[in-house]
């Protein structure tokens, strides 16, 4: 699926409402596993299928779509004023490929030690709670950057067959690179997570982008920022390692809406020819 490059923007026009509140935009990956970002009226309303969303004051919002979405769903905007608009949205299937990956150690594809497992729970509930931040800042509204360039090993949607066994889909983009490769922010952000040593991924690190936006590093060898940390776009931030589940070197590069998994790559260019090159 590398290249697959989905753009919509939606504009409607809402009837019987005053001016301000009529004009409604939603650009972006309109997708599975995509992100888009919509404008409404500031002081508006909005909620996704629903759910209450955060609009900055002078009217951002952002929602994310996710692997298996499906191919309607619905925004609703409240105006100031008090009117009501629905606006439909349509989003695009994607087809997923299969990838098997062998020689991994047992115990990371099927663990049984307790506290393994004990620290495989502990592991979830913190990098879950990280993801429930909702901060105001709109630092996901700028063109993203790799973090790392080099040959992808893996892509997001495929699902994983590890040592022969079925396990759930890959929810990112591998890179393959060198260990001690620096990892450069994608995007402005602050700090929200910074773990050596997870059970599956090994030196992790989440950064926050706002509105519940965050992207994740994993494997990594050394973490260079603390949490807390307010990054730029361009700040190297860790360095690539093997560390968790791996074959081999290489940065784990995800994307999270809330609880939500997005497809990062839809929000960078091509990955240069130069830099796939072994």
């Amino acid at each position: 699926m590398q290249g697959l490059r989905i753009h919509a923007l939606i504009a409607i026009v809402v009837l019987g409402l005053p001016f301000s509140a009529r004009a409604f935009t939603l650009s972006g990956n309109l997708v599975q596993g995509g992100m888009a970002i919509g404008h409404v009226a500031p002081g508006s309303r909005v909620s996704y299928e629903g759910r209450p969303i955060r609009v900055s004051p002078d009217g951002l919002f952002v929602i994310g779509f996710s692997r298996d979405a499906k191919a309607q769903a619905m925004l609703t905007v409240q105006a100031p004023q008090g009117g009501i608009a629905k606006h439909p949205i349509s989003i695009k299937p994607r087809q997923y490929d299969i990838q098997r990956i062998d020689g991994l150690p047992p115990k990371k594809v099927t663990p049984t030690a307790k506290a393994d497992l004990a620290r495989i729970r502990a592991d979830i509930a913190l990098v879950r709670k990280v993801r429930r931040r909702d901060d105001p800042r709109t630092d996901f509204d700028q063109p993203f950057i790799w973090p790392v360039l080099g040959r992808i090993s893996g892509v997001y949607g495929s699902q994983r067959i590890l040592n022969g066994n079925p396990r759930r889909p890959h929810f990112g983009v591998d890179i393959a690179v060198p260990t001690g490769t620096p990892v450069k922010a994608p995007a402005d952000g602050v700090v929200s997570m910074a773990h050596d040593d997870m059970f599956y991924s090994g030196g992790t690190l989440i950064v926050d982008h706002g509105h519940g936006i965050s992207t994740v590093y994993m494997h990594l060898s050394k973490i260079l920022v603390a949490e807390g940390t307010q990054v730029r776009q361009g700040d190297v931030i860790a360095q690539v390692g093997a560390t968790g589940r791996v074959t081999g070197p290489h940065l784990h590069w995800g994307m999270n809406w809330f609880e939500t998994r997005l497809d990062p790559s839809l929000l960078v260019s091509p990955m240069p020819e130069t830099a796939a090159t072994p």
